[in-house]
């Protein structure tokens, strides 16, 4: 029976799936899972996407603040364009969360201060939802993080990583006929983080504004107390 047990945990655990998913640092796997059940449950019309949205009056006047965090979980229907959005998204939140060390406070900080400055700007570009803008954020830093790494697009251009933002930002107005102010508004926030985290602290004796404040690195990376004998 043990043997049969021991056989059937390797199994599952072998699965290239399930695997996949579990190897995602946890930031990564939390937001890909909130996209994917967000868009299912609309497309079962469990959820309507007008009760996903995020609108300053309806969030600040009628008190519905889970649009705070619903506005970055939603990316559309069922559908090819959904599949492209959540790739991106694993990808290069995955890739920006491994290199932070894996550390959830780190990266959560980010995902924090990026969400903050959208939820800020969202009103003057009447934007509903924002999860390619934080996607369009996390491409952006890491782009600029890994300028030597060569990429293509569709097997067809080849490119160094910091123009990948621009070619998506092309290939989205190519697709839809207008410039897309969510992917902008990342490409600003990212480049803010960026420049405070990796042009600004060589320049000021290694100062860096933008870390995590003790208390939040102390809420994320906490260890339990070691057990007394």
């Amino acid at each position: 029976m043990a043997n049969v047990l021991a056989g059937g945990e390797a199994l599952m655990g072998g699965f290239p799936l399930e695997q996949w998913f579990f190897e995602m640092p946890v930031c990564t796997r939390w937001w890909m899972t909130a996209a994917l059940s967000a868009s299912v449950l609309v497309q079962c019309h469990i959820l309507s996407p007008f009760q996903l949205f995020y609108s300053f009056r309806t969030v600040f006047y009628r008190s519905q603040y889970w649009r705070l965090a619903t506005t970055f979980f939603y990316f559309g229907p069922l559908s090819l364009d959904l599949l492209y959005h959540i790739f991106f998204l694993q990808r290069y939140s995955r890739l920006l969360e491994e290199s932070s060390g894996r550390s959830p406070a780190h990266f959560s900080w980010l995902l924090a201060f990026a969400s903050t400055l959208l939820l800020c700007m969202a009103p003057i570009f009447s934007m509903a939802f924002l999860g390619s803008a934080l996607s369009s954020t996390l491409i952006y830093i890491w782009s600029r993080k890994n300028p030597d790494t060569l990429l293509s697009f569709l097997g067809l251009l080849t490119f160094r990583a910091p123009y990948l933002p621009w070619v998506l930002l092309g290939f989205s107005l190519l697709m839809h006929g207008t410039v897309p102010k969510d992917e902008m508004c990342g490409i600003v926030v990212g480049h803010i983080w960026y420049f405070f985290n990796d042009v600004y602290p060589p320049l000021h004796n290694g100062h860096s504004p933008l870390d995590p404040p003790a208390w939040w690195i102390h809420l994320f990376d906490r260890r339990p107390a070691p057990v007394e004998e």
